[in-house]
């Protein structure tokens, strides 16, 4: 019970300090709402077409969202010190990065269901395999978050943390398929999608939205839950190597 209400110390005080902040909003939500209005308005697709847009956008408001967030909370906390408190109380690190990314994977699913709720005024949105999509949508949040606790940890200034998630965040829009799809790749860059989170958690919501997928969606469940713990465990790793040991 100690640490069940640690946790929920900590997540609830993030949700009042960071969530809502205007960069937030910007990057998670306007941002990506507005890379659907370009496609849209550039392809002249006609609304029945936007679905086949909508595995990107959920996609890219989950990553940007999630990973703008810690950009913010973790080296802001660090700074300002009251990181270094937290690591002096008597609760696990594990547990506690855990709680610091648990708001920002809250708000990456709250982030991919809004395009979802807009594109239902427009286009049909009948057929959805909804514990798939909804599955596709919590683990890419997760891997998400988690990618920008790795990045947020290894800097220092806010906008450190925004420079080099961008580094990552922009070409995943063009390398993980959430537009156009990876057979227009050249051979020599397809390897580089399959290794990362996006393109596989884009392809569920494809699936879940009844697109065709790369590979079935047991396969892509796992191997997100891969790239989930692998990005956990570096995060956990860096935090004690640099700012403990």
């Amino acid at each position: 019970m100690r640490l069940l209400a640690a946790f929920a110390s900590i997540l609830a005080k993030d949700m009042r300090t960071y969530y809502l902040k205007p960069p937030n909003v910007s990057w998670g939500l306007v941002f990506p709402l507005a890379w659907t209005g370009m496609f849209f308005v550039r392809s002249g697709a006609n609304p029945s077409e936007l679905r086949t847009l909508l595995p990107g956008v959920m996609t890219l408001a989950v990553l940007f969202g999630t990973t703008s967030l810690l950009a913010v909370a973790i080296t802001f906390e660090r700074k300002t010190r009251s990181f270094e408190r937290l690591l002096l109380a008597p609760v696990p690190l594990s547990l506690l990065m855990f709680a610091k990314t648990a708001g920002a994977i809250a708000f990456g699913v709250l982030n991919a269901f809004v395009p979802l709720a807009l594109a239902a005024f427009i286009t049909d949105l009948s057929g959805i395999a909804w514990p798939a999509l909804v599955a596709g949508v919590v683990l890419t949040s997760v891997s998400s978050a988690f990618l920008g606790l790795l990045v947020a940890v290894a800097v220092a200034e806010v906008f450190e943390a925004q420079t080099l998630s961008n580094f990552f965040r922009f070409p995943m829009i063009f390398l993980c398929g959430l537009f156009f799809p990876l057979e227009r790749l050249p051979a020599w860059l397809r390897p580089l999608s399959y290794v990362l989170p996006p393109t596989f958690g884009a392809d569920t919501m494809r699936q879940g939205l009844g697109q065709t997928g790369l590979l079935t969606l047991g396969l892509e469940f796992c191997i997100l839950v891969a790239f989930c713990l692998v990005l956990f465990l570096a995060s956990l790793w860096s935090v004690n190597r640099r700012w403990i040991a």
